[in-house]
């Protein structure tokens, strides 16, 4: 069989079709990544220097590092937007009352302990005290047309295809469009004004689907026809359901993932595909994320409930590319022997791979705590068992 590049093996993949092997991600996008602590302890384990730096501060997870892309053979890098200019930077806080706090560019406040602190969490939503839609109106949204963000993408993009041959994930500038009004409206807030105030939801839900298109377009156009991948998200699921009803989901927040996802191909000027992450028990939303545009899904949690790879590949695996679902990473992967971890993945490789539509990765974020010998039977399980 031909030996294919990082590229041709992803791109191979989403067409759904079979190359050499299964493809390899670790860390090209935030929900692909590992925790700065679990990094330091494989590239420990592994021999390599700690020179571990903090890809994203807010969620705590590290760059992955040439040296380790190169020894595991990852097969995808991240192109991520530039910080805005010095108007719309993250402001840092300092420590207060145990606490290290942030402000990011949206307003909302982050915090976490200094002492055992593992993320920062949401204390300050800027939008809670809104009373009207004029208040919305007001609100010093981001610049997504700030040049700052889009300086040497392009470059950046041509390199990892070009001369790393490598595929590559261009990232968002947000959260998803629903995950970030709730955000910014805060939780409780928003559930009810969903339910009570829908002008509400939609004033908020339309500044940032417009923030997001000003960003893909500018991205899109400054980086060229190098794009495979658009990164999307919105957390849909939790460990049981989903979060609202079906119903609800496709009356007020479907029409924006879909508006925006039509949105981005039309701009793209090659074939993307749009990467859509959306964690917990989702699978009674696959049908409308399909129509909706979405060709790949993340990260698939394979002990949610119904989220069943075998039963997925089979009425689905044609329609999209799974991008995780690799590993049970609540229970096995943190807690597991090594030899439940290579029974696992093996097993979800078996489910997964054939026919391609599948980029083994991380399900979600590999935590701090995770053993590095588990991270390696893992990899090493995808070594013996991931080859076409």
């Amino acid at each position: 069989m031909k030996e294919y590049t990082s590229y041709e093996r992803v791109k191979a993949a989403l067409e759904h079709k079979e190359a050499d092997h299964v493809p390899f991600d670790l860390g090209a996008a935030a929900v692909t990544g590992i925790n700065v602590n679990a990094l330091r302890e494989l590239r420990k384990y592994l021999g390599l220097p700690d020179n571990v730096t903090v890809k994203d501060k807010i969620i705590q997870i590290a760059n992955i590092g040439d040296d380790l892309i190169g020894l595991l053979e990852i097969d995808v890098k991240c192109v991520p937007p530039k910080p805005p200019s010095q108007k719309g930077l993250q402001q840092e806080l300092g420590i207060e009352e145990g606490y290290d706090r942030i402000i990011d560019e949206w307003g909302m406040g982050w915090r976490m302990p200094v002492t055992g602190g593992h993320y920062y969490d949401l204390y300050k939503s800027p939008l809670a005290a809104a009373e009207t839609c004029k208040d919305i109106e007001k609100y010093p949204w981001p610049d997504a047309l700030d040049p700052e963000r889009y300086l040497g993408l392009k470059e950046q993009a041509d390199y990892i295809v070009n001369v790393q041959k490598k595929a590559w994930f261009l990232e968002r500038m947000s959260s998803g469009m629903w995950e970030h009004a709730m955000w910014m409206r805060g939780y409780e807030q928003f559930f009810m004004d969903m339910l009570v105030d829908t002008k509400m939801v939609h004033a908020i839900m339309e500044h940032i689907l417009e923030v997001n298109m000003q960003y893909w377009e500018r991205a899109l156009a400054a980086i060229g026809d190098n794009v495979l991948v658009a990164s999307c998200a919105d957390d849909l699921g939790s460990q049981n359901s989903m979060l609202i009803p079906l119903e609800l989901y496709k009356e007020l927040i479907w029409p924006y993932h879909k508006k925006l996802f039509d949105f981005i191909k039309s701009k793209a000027k090659s074939k993307v595909y749009i990467f859509f992450h959306n964690d917990g028990a989702i699978m009674e939303t696959i049908p409308l994320l399909i129509e909706a545009g979405v060709d790949i899904l993340n990260p698939f949690q394979v002990n949610c409930k119904d989220m069943d790879t075998k039963k997925f590949k089979k009425e689905f695996g044609k329609d999209l590319t799974i991008w995780g679902g690799s590993c049970d990473n609540q229970i096995v992967m943190p807690f597991g022997s090594p030899q439940q971890v290579r029974d696992e993945t093996k097993r979800r490789i078996e489910d997964l791979a054939p026919g391609g539509g599948f980029i083994f990765a991380p399900i979600h974020i590999i935590q701090n705590g995770v053993p590095p010998q588990n991270i390696m039977a893992w990899w090493e399980t995808l070594q013996q068992f991931g080859s076409y």
